[in-house]
């Protein structure tokens, strides 16, 4: 299951970072079809946020088809976003995991290694043609 964490820092709705952070559970494979959200009174209990930001949260994934609500079970998964070929990312994700720790060990804080991997994505995207 997943569990939500909520930045209040960082300028993005509450419900936004909910929406984002399930797609990039069902992206990343972490949520499957069939699996169970957490219900909006285990959210607001983890997060201290207000259930109708919970609900709108839930309410603006199951307009994108992602997920479904259940009366009386819960919100449920409908269709996954990871790619086939997520399963073999492992080395990948291991580079950039030791990436990251080098990164954040050289006294980067959070936000400018942020900054520093979506300015080298933006000049990527920038060189590369669309498509390919």
């Amino acid at each position: 299951m997943i569990e939500f964490r909520i930045d209040r820092r960082s300028g993005v709705a509450a419900y936004l970072q909910l929406v984002q952070q399930t797609r990039q559970a069902l992206r990343l494979g972490l949520l499957k079809p069939g699996d169970r959200l957490p219900t909006a009174k285990e959210v607001v209990a983890a997060t201290a946020m207000n259930p109708n930001t919970v609900l709108k949260a839930y309410r603006e994934l199951e307009r994108d088809g992602l997920v479904e609500a259940r009366r009386g079970l819960g919100t449920f998964v409908r269709q996954s976003l990871a790619r086939p070929e997520a399963a073999s990312d492992g080395q990948l994700r291991a580079e950039l995991t030791a990436w990251m720790d080098r990164a954040l060990s050289g006294a980067l804080e959070h936000e400018d290694v942020e900054a520093l991997f979506k300015a080298v994505l933006q000049e990527h995207d920038l060189r590369t043609p669309e498509g390919t």
